[in-house]
């Protein structure tokens, strides 16, 4: 931050010499700029995790989907920050190896892994009840992770296969939530995470199923954040919405333009979002610039949207995909 603070004075000595020369005319112009100064710069800040962090020493952060790729990454991370780790995955073995790696490096007893089928409710309440008590401390933050990708056109699909994106990708959003739920209200304390997809607000050929049930975490985050509104809660709620990442779930997806839309790496996204969680954003789309495609959507025809899509690649980007569909 230290580095960009010569730029924020240039810009201020602007603004300063623009308000002098334009005089009272100019005020308006003045107030305008620095409002957006103010706003570029805590775009920044926010998006460099600069902002006030809150501490997550001896939380309780339950993770689904902790045995590989950004579930893995963050386990390791909070762990790093001091918090109580709870992994679940349908992988036992990936599972235990994650742990152990943790309680050797942070120390023994730090991470806790139970094997958890997300799309089955009473796997999730007995993998739940066994992480509260081997921590012997409810769920302070819960990172609803797991997720799995098809990459199958509509009519190339099975019902099996369908069935399993909405199950594990939304409707394990519902099991976990409502385990943990009503002790953070009545705590006034806790964190809902949802790692949902930019495939959460908007269609890519190829994704059907996967789109289907991203937008529907990213309906089930929002409308979870006015319900808890509406009670004044101090639960926070947060909602992640990345491009592809290389964690091998997506191997194959391919992006036109890479510069504008880079397939992101699983250290740089698993720390955004920790940093996210820490800064207590609300909605995080990454990379940033994918904003635009979410304004243009909402503000023009759909025929330019759609052209726009298809002009920078969207559509065709799982022409050639071969990743894993398993949990990640």
């Amino acid at each position: 931050m230290d580095k960009l603070q010569p730029y924020f004075r240039k810009a201020q000595d602007f603004l300063r010499v623009f308000y002098t020369k334009r005089g009272k005319n100019g005020m308006a112009q003045v107030v305008a700029l620095s409002f957006g100064l103010l706003y570029l710069q805590y775009q920044i800040r926010k998006y460099n995790g600069w902002l006030k962090k809150k501490s997550v020493t001896n939380e309780h952060i339950f993770i689904t989907g902790g045995a590989s790729g950004i579930g893995r990454n963050m386990a390791i991370r909070f762990a790093k920050l001091g918090a109580k780790i709870s992994i679940v995955d349908v992988n036992s073995e990936a599972l235990q190896k994650v742990v152990e790696e943790i309680n050797k490096i942070y120390g023994e007893k730090i991470a806790f892994g139970v094997y958890c089928d997300v799309s089955d409710p009473q796997s999730v309440k007995n993998a739940i009840q066994e992480c509260i008590d081997y921590h012997k401390k409810n769920i302070d933050i819960l990172i609803n992770n797991a997720g799995v990708v098809s990459g199958k056109q509509i009519l190339n699909n099975s019902e099996a296969g369908i069935s399993r994106t909405i199950n594990i990708n939304t409707t394990a959003h519902h099991w976990t939530v409502r385990e943990v739920l009503e002790k953070m209200i009545n705590n006034n304390h806790g964190h809902i995470v949802t790692i949902a997809s930019i495939a959460g607000w908007v269609g890519v050929r190829g994704l059907v199923d996967y789109c289907a049930s991203k937008f529907g975490a990213v309906g089930f985050d929002e409308s979870l954040r006015f319900e808890l509104r509406a009670i004044k809660s101090k639960v926070k709620t947060t909602c992640i919405c990345p491009y592809f990442i290389n964690t091998g779930m997506f191997d194959g997806a391919k992006s036109k333009f890479p510069l504008l839309f880079p397939i992101l790496s699983e250290n740089y996204a698993s720390q955004r979002i920790v940093n996210a969680i820490l800064q207590d954003e609300t909605v995080v789309i990454m990379p940033i610039i994918l904003n635009l495609a979410i304004m243009v959507k909402a503000l023009f025809p759909t025929c330019v949207y759609d052209n726009m899509m298809e002009m920078f690649g969207v559509s065709e980007s799982m022409d050639h995909f071969k990743g894993r569909a398993v949990q990640n």
